[in-house]
């Protein structure tokens, strides 16, 4: 199963080095909304401090929302759902390894978003453990439901509206906690992020676990 998830993994990522739709357009607009943020909230710098961490998380959410539409767009035209669905991969790998390709594309925009945190709103690291677990566990839950539901939205003529709709409500106990989190870490008082971590943990262990069973039913009906 591992070895299929890596075939997975490596599939999607080679096609966006190619088509360099993570660098030349989620990234740009990534950064975008971080400017923008600043602009509406200069004239209190204050304000805009306190709320770099929300921030962060909601740049974040809007851009794993278009790397999970663009992981299965690629696979919308030419038959290639069907040719997944009758490669012979473990639908669990194809899971695991849709999901760390987009784990891996949100890692690196987390890094150029966090340096434009640091830059754009003037804030200093106290607690990097904190924020590097906060970061991965956050990620792994984002990625993995957002498998899960693009998965359930990609059989669908309306997946580009319908996608949102389904994920947000879904995803917003991580939005909070890795808010709750990071604040903690950005704020010098680390001890009280590490029970949002537990929390984000525990959705984390929730949807991948439920990804690994649940995928292939749901790659049957997007197909």
């Amino acid at each position: 199963m591992l070895r299929d998830a890596a075939v997975m993994a490596g599939k999607d990522l080679r096609i966006e080095l190619r088509s360099r739709v993570a660098t030349n357009q989620v990234a740009p607009f990534a950064v975008l909304v971080l400017i923008l943020f600043a602009f509406a909230l200069d004239p209190d710098r204050g304000v805009l401090a306190r709320a770099a961490a929300g921030l962060f998380w909601v740049a974040v959410l809007f851009c794993a929302l278009l790397a999970i539409q663009r992981a299965f767009a690629v696979e919308a035209s030419d038959g290639a759902r069907d040719n997944l669905r009758l490669s012979g991969l473990d639908p669990a790998a194809i899971f695991l390894g849709k999901a760390g390709a987009i784990a891996g594309e949100l890692a690196l925009l987390e890094v150029i978003l966090g340096a434009g945190v640091v830059i754009l709103y003037d804030r200093s690291l106290h607690g990097p453990v904190l924020l590097v677990v906060t970061c991965v566990l956050a990620t792994i839950g984002l990625a993995a439901s957002g498998t899960v539901y693009g998965a359930l939205a990609a059989g669908l003529r309306v997946r580009e509206t319908l996608l949102p709709l389904l994920l947000l409500p879904v995803v917003a106990p991580v939005l909070l906690a890795a808010t709750r989190a990071s604040e903690a870490a950005l704020g010098g008082t680390t001890g009280d992020g590490w029970p949002w971590v537990r929390l984000l943990g525990v959705f984390a262990v929730i949807y991948v676990a439920f990804g690994v069973v649940a995928f292939a039913p749901l790659l049957e009906e997007s197909s």
